[in-house]
């Protein structure tokens, strides 16, 4: 214990004499600190529907994965915050659906498959696109068209891919058909993958999401429906838009389960449960995350005619999913304030760099439209506005 108090007490002088050398202080106390391996937390028990077994109540987090989710969570709200800043100014155009309060969803789920494992989500798809590995520049690029973006600038907020992520679909629930089709892909091909296929409470009533369940119901597939219930399908409340807000019941003869979507670990620990559920070939599974957005439904959306100012709070003060991740490492001295404050730093920075990246970035040439449409096709020409314009495709 002397020892460490000298060291601390030489470092501390140090950096009073040495400008800039506060930071450094700060690192050498945090590694002298002896922090927690892992801890186990009590989470939030399931609904669950036509099922005997149910996910577990409790859930071990090591100082690694909260310090990784923390990060990617974190992330992923900056991310989005920038997003609406450069919206605001007119960098971004078009549609733009933000994430910001649902970041337990997409780092839940993501931490509770494999990277070979498949998604496919519905246009709010930022934090998926980031969670399934993209770089935030590219992302930030694709939200303002340039050539750096991860669809090369040419599909904008609402159609982003990356390996094993589909996107990104602009039509309500059409995305869930494809998802079907993704895991009749992975039984097919006789490979130990599932798809998670996403959607939200607003396009849970759609008929060909009934038809997606059946299919899969009848062939068995390893296909994890989950209905993203945010609360508020555009401006209607799911109270009025449908006659059961038990969304994981919705499947009928399809076992279901409903889960704290503001909780990573919670989600996490599902996930597992319905991964390892469908991969048995016992067949697919709904599970409803009840989550809760803090932009409107989109950025022309102020999101306060049909919801108040307060009610916002009340969730951010209350079941905010980074703040409870935080509160959660910091109590079980898994992390302190001051190493959690420095990754804030680092995002921030990495944020601002990569918004940089994208408003500098060049805008593609008119002769790229045609472009990718193909993705192992010999160049060919494709027709513009009239007969007289054609452009050329390229693979």
């Amino acid at each position: 214990m002397r020892k460490m108090l000298a060291i601390v007490s030489r470092v501390l002088t140090g950096a009073s004499q040495k400008p800039g050398a506060a930071s450094e202080a700060g690192r050498v106390l945090l590694a002298a600190r002896n922090f927690a391996n892992d801890a186990s937390f009590d989470i939030k028990k399931c609904d669950v529907h036509r099922l005997e077994d149910e996910p577990p109540t409790t859930a071990v987090l090591t100082r690694e994965e909260g310090l990784k989710y923390y990060k990617i969570m974190q992330t992923v709200r900056r991310m989005e915050l920038k997003a609406d800043q450069l919206y605001k100014q007119k960098i971004i155009r078009g549609f733009c659906h933000l994430y910001d309060g649902q970041e337990a969803c997409c780092m839940g789920l993501e931490a509770g498959i494999n990277p070979t494992d498949h998604v496919i989500t519905a246009y709010r798809a930022h934090g998926f696109t980031y969670t399934r590995g993209l770089p935030v520049r590219e992302i930030l690029a694709e939200l303002t068209g340039r050539r750096g973006g991860c669809a090369k600038g040419k599909g904008g907020s609402m159609h982003m891919y990356a390996k094993n992520f589909y996107g990104g679909n602009g039509i309500v629930g059409a995305q869930v058909p494809l998802g079907a089709g993704i895991a009749l892909a992975c039984k097919y091909n006789g490979k130990d993958e599932i798809c998670l296929t996403l959607y939200g409470d607003g396009a849970a009533n759609q008929g060909q999401i009934f038809e997606a369940y059946n299919m899969a119901a009848l062939w068995k597939l390893p296909c994890i429906f989950i209905c993203e219930n945010n609360r508020y399908g555009m401006g209607t409340s799911v109270e009025r838009a449908a006659a059961s807000t038990d969304y994981y019941k919705r499947g009928d003869f399809i076992p279901g389960i409903r889960v704290d979507g503001m909780d990573v670990l919670c989600v996490r620990e599902a996930t597992k449960f319905a991964a390892a559920y469908c991969r048995s070939g016992k067949g697919p599974m709904l599970m409803e995350l009840q989550t809760y957005r803090y932009h409107g439904h989109s950025m022309s959306d102020p999101g306060v005619s049909y919801r108040t100012r307060e009610e916002i709070q009340e969730v951010r003060s209350k079941s905010d999913p980074i703040m409870l991740l935080k509160d959660r490492m910091v109590n079980n001295n898994l992390a302190s304030v001051e190493e959690l404050k420095e990754i804030d730093v680092e995002v921030r920075k990495e944020i601002e760099d990569a918004a940089q990246f994208a408003t500098a970035d060049p805008e593609p040439p008119l002769e790229e439209l045609g472009y990718h449409i193909y993705s192992r096709e010999p160049p060919f020409e494709v027709r513009g506005a009239n007969q007289w314009i054609k452009y050329k495709s390229v693979s």
